[in-house]
Order: C-alpha cells, then structure tokens, then sequence
C-alpha cells in the first residue's frame, strides 16, 4: 500500500512538473522574441512655420536673419524646442487683398505647426475703408488656420507698427495716423477674438522706437533687427503656449 502511495506522488509530481516546464519554455521564447527585437527610436519632430504678411514680415532694409519670425525661431530652438525657419509669403507694400492674391498664386497647399499673420498698414496708407479690411482680414484669418490644418490654436497674428513715429512720418500729421492705426488693429483684434485666434500686440513696442534710430532701418521707415528683436520677446511665451 505504502509504495503505491509512494508512486502515485511521484506520478502527479511528474505531471505539474511537465505543465510547469512548458509553462517555462513558452515565457522563455516570449522573452527572446522581445529581447532580439531592435526598437528603432523615434524621430525628433521639426515643427515648421508659415509667416504671412507684408514689409515687415519680409524684413524690409535688414538682413533675412533678422526679420522678427525668424529671430523667433531661433529663440524658439534656444529654448529646446526645434522649429525650422520659416517659410514666408510677404512683400512691402501688400495690402490684405493683394496678400491673399499672392497666397492663391504661390500654390502652397502645405500645413504648418505653427502660422503668424500681420497685415493692414497698407490698407491704413491707402485710406482704405475699416469694413474691406474687416472683411479681407477675416478672409486671411481663415487661410492661415487652414494652413494650420485648422487648428486656431497654432495660429497667431501680430498687430501693426505705428508708423507714425518714424523719421518717414515727419511733417504728417502723427496723431491721426495713431488713431488709424489704432482703429485696424481693433478690427484684427474682434476678428481675432472671435475665431479664437492669440492677438499680440506689438504697436506700444513700435510707438517706444520714436527717437531712437538704432530701431529704425537706413530707410527711417521701417524697423530694424535690433527693434523687431524686441516683437519676437513678445511673440516667444505666446507661441510656447500654442497648443
């Protein structure tokens, strides 16, 4: 009796070992299936950039390293996030109509991380009316948030410069062109404002300038690397913020 006893343990000990064993042996390969398998790691992303505008966006009488967007992006990089220079569509002179003209003719139907806007002192040279700036501005709104696969919260756009106080406005009366300027950069702020785009505001920078011709480009209208330094500071923490 006791030996049969004896065997039957042996038996059942031997079967929960074999179950256990195979147990092992499929753990084991699982185990050496992953540990032969190279995980590639993934590549940084780039984020890119569209700017959109018109002098001062392309830089007018400066060096292209020292146009604002792309101070901006190497401010950008300097604080570990990796942004390419920016593609630009800008010319002096531009007005809002003759932007999105310009954008229709280059055929970009690229997408971008991040897109910024700053047009209208044209329209404000030209006298034109607030109500086409209101309506073509609202117009370039949304092809910049095309640009940025829709999305309004990669988009940015900065209001205009004042002008007024440059050495170009002396003998002009300087009063009215501020409350021009002030009054376009009210209807980019309201559309701004309703489709849930960031406004920021550079004018009170532009207006500071006066006096001072180390803002200014040789041209004594438009700004220089030094002064359009100062517009990318205030863009920086807003673009960090895009999400």
């Amino acid at each position: 009796m006791r030996s049969q006893t004896i065997a039957k343990s042996i038996r059942t000990g031997l079967g929960v070992s074999a179950r256990g064993l195979s147990t092992i042996r499929r753990l084991c390969a699982v185990w050496f299936l992953f540990s032969c398998t190279t995980m590639e790691p993934s590549a940084p992303h780039t984020f890119s950039m569209l700017s959109l505008g018109d002098s001062y966006t392309i830089g007018e009488s400066v060096d292209p390293k020292d146009r604002w967007s792309v101070q901006l992006a190497g401010m950008l990089r300097n604080g570990g996030i990796d942004v390419a220079d920016p593609d630009i569509i800008a010319r002096t002179g531009w007005t809002t109509d003759e932007l999105q003209a310009a954008i229709r003719a280059s055929g970009n139907t690229k997408t971008y991380d991040y897109v910024s806007l700053l047009i209208g002192v044209n329209n404000q040279y030209r006298g034109q009316s607030l109500e086409k700036y209101r309506t073509e501005f609202r117009q370039l709104l949304q092809t910049a948030i095309t640009f940025a696969k829709g999305n309004t919260g990669r988009v940015f756009v900065l209001s205009i410069p004042d002008w007024g106080r440059s050495a170009f406005a002396r003998g002009r009366d300087r009063e009215q062109i501020a409350r021009e300027i002030d009054a376009f950069n009210a209807v980019a702020k309201d559309e701004c404002g309703k489709v849930g785009v960031v406004f920021v505001d550079i004018t009170p920078v532009s207006r500071a300038a006066e006096g001072d011709a180390s803002q200014f480009a040789d041209d004594g209208l438009h700004y220089s690397g030094k002064h359009m330094k100062g517009w990318a500071e205030l863009a920086l923490p807003v673009v960090k913020s895009l999400k």
